[in-house]
């Protein structure tokens, strides 16, 4: 069961597309970006490919964000380790 509240208190930078994220409950967790963004179609998402620009995250009032919220994820599917793309033809059905 995910709290009322949850927040992002910690990530960390495991290599490849991979964060150790910490959350206010006590949960961790290791989330596997990659997926997402090389199933991305969008140019912007898949910017994110570049290690450079996807090392630049923070932390930002309890969510994980790249540049000025350029990229970020509801924190349910973070928590969840849901990081999926769900393709035009899919999310339109």
């Amino acid at each position: 069961m995910i709290p009322d509240t949850l927040n992002i208190v910690r990530a960390e930078h495991l290599g490849d597309y991979r964060l150790a994220i910490d959350f206010d409950d006590g949960t961790k967790q290791a989330v596997d970006f990659k997926p997402f963004l090389i199933s991305a179609q969008h140019p912007e998402i898949r910017a994110f490919l570049d290690m450079g620009k996807f090392s630049a995250f923070r932390v930002e009032h309890g969510d994980l964000v790249w540049g000025d919220y350029a990229l970020c994820f509801p924190i349910e599917d973070v928590y969840r380790n849901r990081i999926t793309h769900i393709p035009d033809d899919k999310a339109a059905a």
